[in-house]
């Protein structure tokens, strides 16, 4: 992949240009960076705080990878790509909150995930949270939280910023209770009767640090947090970690491993997309759809015990392999599952996708186009119900997946019902890549031997899988030593939160629990 190093000062007016130019079109990962001093080993690396951008064309398939850094370390500062990918705006605020970077032309820099009167940038190298923040475990927070946070130029805060709620507006907290938002998740809705005027998304009511602990684990430590992230995507986040470490390691893995780990993310997207329907029924009242749903993820979950002895944290995949090799029972009970969920699927159907109420809660109703879905970088089932073929297995095949053909489900309508309908026809798309997979497991090791000390070669990587919900991305940069110098998840979730304001402007209140609902995010892969 090509990188390029650009200068904060050229850096807008190139990444414009490679937009329009080159077509990178798709804003794929946003990392911000403390490189530190510079340093004499190496003069060329960049130093101070900066931003790794991983750019695609949806066109050409072409990939670039951009770099930028600014040595100020007491009023760092670049300019904002929220112009150019909308999908920028919540990760550009993510880096502010954590790297205290401005971003110059940013309609809303404020802090994403941490509280308004934090005191410091948690992320960088020499960040002091414990004595920086000695009385802040108060529930008094010393910023107007109802404010439009607007930052001049030297840093500080412009007293004439627009309100973002006035004082006239209709404003009802939608969350942070669970049921409420799909997890502990914060909407701020303005309505003006039933009809949405404006929705301000607040995270970070269960971020737990993974990406700051990462830096003082081993690799093989750093894996256990990750099926902490999107629960019901597992087995894909620990793949691409893993994968991305033996890409830098040089290590590759035996094909009876790519099998399995191909079987193991498959099962785990029909687990989680059961439970989307599930979920989704039950948001809209279908009790009976959701108890049908319920049912046969237990199938699913008993076949994950059986081999992996967890049913939602899993812990499988390893470094080199995985960590314990299939149970005899397990390609049996596969093949018993696979005619077993077909069967059901109709079922499904029957009961809710050909209801009239489901029917007019879902047609027509949170409609995004393909070129915003690209824009705000939303992937997964969005992204192809709205006629994006984003699919990393099409895209950037790995493990199993250039020996099986498989169907991408995409849709041209862009609204609830067809990000629902892509997620039904891709449980039987997993069930048909199971069913080639399962008779012919190769031989072989399932783990290969490593060193007990895990080292990196010093570099940076990008890796990508397809998660359940869309692509999970893990940049790894490394000093050569046996912690990871930056780790940095591309989450799925955060690109579709991210969507919301755009999509519910002018719905109904009743509109955001579909829109919602078949939008699909995961909370604690957005509160990393």
């Amino acid at each position: 992949m090509e990188t390029k190093y650009i200068s904060p000062a050229d850096l807008h007016d190139e990444m414009l240009r490679l937009q329009k130019d080159r077509q990178m079109d798709f804003l794929e990962s946003l990392t911000g960076m403390d490189w530190g001093a510079p340093r004499e080993d190496a003069p060329d690396a960049p130093s101070g705080l900066g931003v790794v951008y991983h750019l695609e064309s949806t066109s050409t398939g072409e990939r670039i990878t951009v770099k930028t850094s600014t040595p100020n370390r007491e009023n760092p500062e670049l300019p904002s790509v929220t112009d150019i990918w909308r999908g920028a705006e919540l990760p550009e605020r993510e880096v502010y909150d954590f790297f205290g970077i401005t971003f110059i032309g940013h309609p809303d820099m404020r802090r994403l995930f941490l509280r308004n009167d934090w005191v410091g940038f948690p992320l960088r190298k020499d960040d002091d949270p414990e004595g920086q923040n000695p009385l802040n475990m108060t529930n008094e927070p010393t910023v107007d939280t109802t404010r439009e946070i607007d930052l001049k130029s030297d840093g500080t805060l412009n007293e004439e910023s627009e309100v973002l709620f006035g004082e006239d507006e209709y404003v009802v907290n939608i969350g942070p209770q669970h049921p409420a938002t799909h997890g502990v998740l914060r909407f701020r809705v303005s309505l003006e009767g039933e009809s949405i005027h404006k929705i301000d998304v607040n995270c970070g009511y269960i971020h737990r640090g993974i990406e700051k602990m990462n830096e003082s684990l081993t690799y093989p430590q750093t894996l256990a947090l990750t099926d902490r992230l999107d629960y019901l995507g597992a087995m894909q986040n620990r793949h691409a970690l893993c994968m991305c470490i033996e890409q830098a390691m040089g290590i590759e893995v035996s094909d009876r491993v790519k099998y399995i780990r191909t079987i193991m993310d498959e099962l785990q997207r029909i687990d989680s997309h059961i439970l989307f329907f599930a979920c989704l029924c039950q948001d809209l009242g279908a009790t009976t759809a959701f108890l049908y749903g319920f049912r046969d993820r237990e199938k699913v979950l008993d076949i994950f015990e059986e081999t992996c002895g967890g049913r939602l944290i899993l812990n499988y995949n390893t470094i080199g392999g995985v960590q314990a090799d299939i149970h005899p029972n397990f390609v049996h009970r596969v093949k018993e599952f696979i005619p077993y969920m077909r069967k059901n699927i109709q079922e499904y159907h029957d009961i809710f996708t050909g209801n009239v109420i489901a029917q007019s809660r879902l047609k027509g109703v949170g409609i995004l186009s393909r070129e915003d879905a690209i824009s705000f970088g939303a992937t997964g089932g969005t992204g192809r119900a709205s006629g994006w073929a984003c699919d990393v297995r099409k895209r950037m095949p790995y493990a199993a997946y250039d020996k099986v053909e498989f169907k991408e489900i995409v849709r041209t309508e862009g609204d609830c019902f067809a990000r629902y309908m892509v997620r039904l026809d891709e449980i039987l798309e997993s069930l048909h890549i199971i069913e080639q997979l399962i008779d012919n497991i190769p031989e072989g090791p399932y783990q290969e031997k490593m060193k007990p000390i895990i080292r990196v070669p010093e570099g940076s990587w990008y890796t990508a899988v397809e998660g359940s919900r869309g692509e999970f991305g893990v940049y790894l940069e490394s000093r050569g030593d046996k912690m990871p110098y930056r780790l940095h998840y591309r989450a799925t979730g955060l690109p579709l939160v991210g969507t919301i304001d755009h999509l519910t402007r002018g719905a109904k209140i009743a509109d955001l629990i579909a829109i919602g609902g078949t939008l699909d995010y995961v909370v604690p892969d957005i509160d990393r």
